[in-house]
């Protein structure tokens, strides 16, 4: 069983809300899973901001 992530407790919150998944979940998430979700989260981010209007 891995360990839980060595983050803070106001990154884990910020990181479970735009994650849309549960803390208790998060900290237990192995860590390439989260690499993947973040990295996924900052695409999609990308996307949003590319497709404004200026």
């Amino acid at each position: 069983m891995s360990k839980p992530l060595q983050i803070s407790p106001d990154t884990a919150i910020k990181l479970s809300k735009e994650l849309n998944v549960p803390i208790e979940n998060l900290m237990h998430m192995p860590r390439h899973i989260l690499l993947q979700k973040l990295a996924e989260l900052a695409k999609s981010e990308a996307e949003k901001g590319e497709s404004k209007p200026q």
